[in-house]
């Protein structure tokens, strides 16, 4: 991303969310900029939701400055709704109707919607168009929800999980359709379990555990530089399995070579990808705070 002196359209300061004894957001400060893709990751229970919940106005904070395009989203109304795509993880669209009479319905909520048309071909749906949504695969049911969420041009669209159901092949068709729209300037926040997903669509990402912001940075660089490095891995004389971080893994791998006299036994250089480091963070987060586990989100 290139620097701005525009303001984010996302900005969260000292955010908390408390249900009686229960800390659910503990302290969270983050920006999001114009045009820009940011992954909120963390485990079940981390906060996540809760956090999104409160950007989108549905739910109300403990305390904390919060704002989403340039508006409170506890004081949100329709017009600035109407500026905003969401896709949550689950929906409750009807069944009783088809693709294009959902997506045609949901159009006329918006001042400058999408084509229909272009928006079910963008999701994979042009040949389902007809189709009754009751009659849907799981995945395909998805797809309505991502096409809902975009259908009305939103500024900063929430993805919530999108791609849970999908077919390798979908999942790649759709992160392209991320793409197109984050060229067109939609400003995007992303939660998913899926981290190669993270690390193909986003530019920044935000990893939390128990309810706390534990690194923010670029997705190449969350984590640190240490994170990154490489591991050399073989197992030795004795069967045992033996790894090391080095800078210089051909190196490493010509002196185990030298050493043994040959290859060892299951010798394979490993470099860190955001998933690893990801659960490296989450794990030595835990670890630090023994006495507190992951608060179960509550839900009102």
């Amino acid at each position: 991303m290139n620097e701005t002196s525009a303001p984010p359209v996302v900005r969260v300061r000292d955010l908390h969310k408390s249900y009686g004894g229960a800390v659910a957001v503990d302290g969270i400060s983050f920006d999001i900029q114009k045009g820009e893709t940011f992954a909120l990751l963390g485990p079940n229970g981390a906060g996540k939701s809760t956090t999104i919940e409160i950007l989108e106005g549905y739910r109300d904070r403990t305390s904390g400055d919060v704002s989403v395009l340039g508006v409170d989203p506890a004081k949100g109304g329709l017009d600035w709704k109407a500026r905003l795509g969401i896709v949550l993880q689950s929906s409750g669209e009807s069944g009783n109707v088809t693709v294009t009479e959902q997506l045609t319905h949901f159009a006329g909520f918006y001042p400058h919607p999408r084509n229909v048309r272009e928006v079910i071909e963008a999701v994979g749906l042009t040949e389902k168009a007809k189709t009754r949504i009751s009659k849907l695969s799981g995945g395909q049911r998805r797809r309505v929800d991502v096409a809902l969420g975009i259908i009305g041009r939103p500024e900063f669209l929430f993805l919530d999980e999108p791609t849970t159901g999908f077919d390798p092949e979908a999942r790649r068709a759709f992160w392209d359709l991320i793409r197109s729209l984050k060229a067109e300037g939609t400003s995007i926040l992303l939660t998913t379990h899926y981290l190669d997903e993270a690390a193909q669509l986003s530019d920044r990402a935000g990893v939390i555990a128990g309810g706390r912001l534990i690194d923010i940075g670029a997705i190449d660089e969350i984590g640190g530089a240490d994170a990154r490095i490489p591991v050399v891995r073989w197992r030795d004389a004795s069967g045992t399995m033996r790894q090391e971080r080095t800078e210089e893994p051909a190196m490493r791998v010509a002196a185990l070579v030298s050493e043994y006299g040959g290859e060892p036994t299951d010798l394979e250089v490993i470099r860190p990808s955001l998933e690893d480091v990801y659960l490296d963070l989450v794990r030595a987060a835990n670890a630090k705070t023994p006495e507190r586990t992951i608060q179960e989100e509550a839900r009102a």
